[in-house]
C-alpha cells in the first residue's frame, strides 16, 4: 500500500480536535507535540505538523496527500484542492465588525472606508460582490485592534464566540463566510484506496458522533407507536423481554433529534429508557 502524508495544524485551534479524530479512527502515533512528523504505525500514513497557511499549498504541490485545514485558509489561498469531507469542528464565521459607537445600517457605507484584516483575498472577493469599494489593509495578528489605533474604520476577521470583539468596542456587522474544518486531497491522490479507506473511517466516527444509541422497553401493545419513532442504521432491532407481552428495542437517534424523540417515545409507552455513545458506525 501507498504511504500517505496528511498535513494538520502544528498548533492552534483546529490541532487539538485533528489529533483526536485521527486517534479515534485507530491510528497509533506518538510524539507529535516535539515533531514536525510523526509515523503512524497501524495504517500507511505520516503525519506532517504545519502552519494552517501552508497547509493547502503543501496538499496542492503533492507534498502532502491530505489535509485538515480551515475553509477559510483554502478560500484565502486560492490552492486547487479536492474538497473529501466536512469535518463538523473548527466552525467559526469570518466576520466584519464595526466600533460599537457607530451606527452602520447598510454595507454600502463601508465604501471608501479602511477595513484591516488578515484575510484580504476574501475580504475583497466579498466586497467586489456587494459592489463595495473600501480600502483594504492587511494586518498580522491582532486585527481588533486596527479601529482604536485609528488604523481601520473596521475589521474583518475569525469570529468564533464574539467575545473578543465586544472586550475590544466592536460589533459584528456583516457575515463575509462560514468556515470549519475539511479534509482535502491532492486531485492525484483522491480516488487512491488508501484515501477511501481512511475517508471511511473519518466518516463512521463523524456518523457515530451526531448519534447516540437507544435501549427501551415497551409493552407489545405501543410497539407500533414507538417503532414509528425509531428508524435506526436501518430499522430497531426488537428483542423479547422475560416478562410476557414486554419487548426491548435498540436504535439510533440523532443528536439533533435527541430529546424531542425521548419525550415522543414516553409519551409513546417507553420505559427504561438507557442511552449511550456510539463509537463508530460503518455502513
Amino acid at each position: 500500500m501507498k504511504t500517505l502524508k496528511i498535513a494538520i495544524q502544528k498548533s492552534g485551534r483546529l490541532n487539538e480536535k485533528s489529533v483526536e479524530i485521527l486517534k479515534t479512527c485507530g491510528l497509533s502515533f506518538e510524539n507529535y507535540k516535539s515533531s514536525l512528523i510523526s509515523t503512524v504505525t497501524n495504517f500507511p500514513l505520516e503525519i506532517l505538523f504545519l502552519r494552517d497557511d501552508d497547509i493547502p499549498e503543501y496538499v496542492q504541490d503533492g507534498i502532502a496527500d491530505l489535509g485538515i485545514v480551515g475553509e477559510n485558509v483554502i478560500e484565502e489561498t486560492g490552492a486547487d484542492v479536492h474538497y473529501l469531507q466536512k469535518l463538523g469542528f473548527g466552525k467559526c464565521t469570518l466576520k466584519i465588525a464595526v466600533p460599537a459607537t457607530e451606527n452602520y445600517t447598510s454595507i454600502e457605507q463601508l465604501n471608501g472606508k479602511a477595513i484591516a484584516t488578515s484575510y484580504p483575498v476574501i475580504l475583497e472577493n466579498f466586497l467586489k460582490s456587494k459592489g463595495v469599494e473600501s480600502q483594504i489593509r492587511v494586518i498580522s495578528g491582532s486585527v481588533e485592534i486596527g479601529p482604536g489605533l485609528g488604523l481601520s474604520d473596521a475589521i474583518c476577521d475569525i469570529v468564533s464566540t464574539g467575545g473578543t470583539l465586544k472586550s475590544n468596542g466592536l460589533k459584528p456587522f456583516a457575515d463575509v463566510m462560514r468556515s470549519e474544518a475539511v479534509l482535502i486531497a491532492n486531485r492525484s491522490v483522491q480516488d487512491a484506496p488508501e484515501v477511501a479507506e481512511l475517508l471511511q473511517r473519518i466518516r463512521s466516527v463523524l456518523k457515530a458522533k451526531s448519534n447516540k444509541y437507544v435501549v427501551l422497553n415497551v409493552e407489545k401493545y405501543n410497539l407500533d407507536k414507538v417503532v414509528a419513532l425509531l428508524p435506526g442504521v436501518k430499522s430497531p432491532t426488537i428483542v423479547p423481554l422475560f416478562e410476557e407481552n414486554w419487548v426491548a428495542v435498540h436504535s439510533v437517534i440523532a443528536e439533533e433529534d435527541f430529546w424531542d424523540k425521548i419525550n415522543s417515545l414516553k409519551a409513546a409507552g417507553a420505559e427504561g429508557i438507557l442511552v449511550m455513545p456510539i463509537e463508530k458506525i460503518i455502513v
